[in-house]
């Protein structure tokens, strides 16, 4: 008897397994994977925003994102409502002071200008080692979609001139944060990643 029930027992467990391994795989309800939206609205008119700061700059630096290539001048101390700037695209960048053209490379080129000097006002011992027309210490842009050169134009006179080598001519937005002004240029026109 106790036998006999054993062998019931294992039947009923091989035909459960050979019922589950024969049954169709059920799919989990699939959750849609979220696809980043890329943000719209941008233009490649020229920005600016009033402002000015004696607080120097100390950094620029870049970052890639799904949507934009992001610079980032780093003015640690600076308020945002104090952060002047003017930010657009030219044919060609010449230094402020003397009027020297500074070559950069892409299909477009973004000027940057900080009013805020890349020297210490006082001293007037430079805040960040850049070299005018020179690229900018410690920026790689190798594997950037947009960013195609970064070049130093020079400070003078309380601002501070950058060149931005990009694709092409692409939307972009400028973002004033205390101790920070950031440009990003957007990858495309489209809102597609």
């Amino acid at each position: 008897m106790l036998q006999k029930r054993m062998v019931c027992a294992t039947l009923v467990l091989v035909g459960a397994t050979l019922t589950t391994a024969a049954a169709p795989a059920v799919a989990a309800p699939a959750t849609a994977a979220t696809a980043t939206a890329c943000p719209t609205g941008w233009g490649s008119l020229p920005e600016s925003g009033s402002g000015s700061t004696a607080t120097p700059v100390r950094d620029v630096r870049t970052g890639r994102h799904d949507c934009y290539d992001r610079m980032v001048v780093d003015l640690p101390g600076a308020t945002s409502g104090g952060l002047g700037y003017s930010v657009g695209y030219v044919d060609r960048i010449r230094q402020d002071g003397s009027g020297r053209p500074v070559p950069v490379s892409g299909g477009a080129v973004l000027e940057v200008r900080v009013a805020a000097p890349a020297y210490d006002p006082e001293s007037g011992e430079p805040t960040y080692p850049a070299r005018a027309g020179g690229p900018l210490p410690g920026v790689d842009l190798t594997g950037y979609r947009t960013f195609r050169d970064a070049r130093f134009a020079g400070s003078f006179e309380g601002v501070t001139q950058i060149g931005l080598g990009t694709r092409a001519r692409l939307p972009f937005r400028v973002l004033r944060l205390d101790g920070h002004l950031v440009i990003d240029v957007a990858h495309g026109w489209t809102g597609d990643r």
